[in-house]
């Protein structure tokens, strides 16, 4: 019976103690799973220019460490092959820190996936899990990435 008892007590402790370490709320992680429901990114003063053959573009970019690192690495120029008809992605000279990703994007999106893959989205999806690193948003016209050709981007600060 003691014993009976004492699994019941450490099974109601489990449930009602703290499984998260300090520091952790449910309010972050309410933060995270908003993110894939089209809560808005903090976004930095910071742009850049994307510059093709067809055109250029301005992007804004996210108020976070990978684009802090996507910076420090500028001017640079990707080529960048076509995916499903709705994405122009294309491999960084070196990767960029890894962090909080989601799985959703919209036409404008710039993204990561992987560590290396920047990706400029030309219509709204989703991707599977892990999901992307959310980089930015072009501010701009972007039929210059659609089509299923590759297409050279020259990368580089706007400001």
């Amino acid at each position: 019976m003691r014993l009976a008892i004492l699994m019941t007590l450490v099974a109601v402790q489990g449930a009602c103690g703290s499984a998260q370490p300090a520091g952790n709320s449910v309010a972050a992680g309410e933060a995270e799973a908003n993110l894939d429901q089209g809560s808005e990114p903090t976004m930095s003063e910071t742009r850049i220019s994307i510059a093709t053959d067809r055109g250029q573009v301005t992007a804004e970019l996210v108020d976070n460490e990978a684009t802090q690192a996507l910076v420090r690495m500028l001017p640079v120029t990707l080529e960048m092959r076509d995916h499903l008809r709705e994405e122009k992605t294309g491999t960084l000279p070196s990767p960029l820190p890894e962090l909080r990703r989601q799985t959703d994007f919209s036409a404008g999106t710039l993204g990561l996936w992987g560590d290396r893959d920047f990706v400029i989205y030309h219509r709204d999806g989703r991707v599977p899990e892990p999901g992307i690193i959310l980089l930015g948003r072009v501010t701009g016209d972007l039929t210059m990435f659609e089509g299923a050709e590759a297409v050279t981007v020259r990368l580089q600060r706007a400001d």
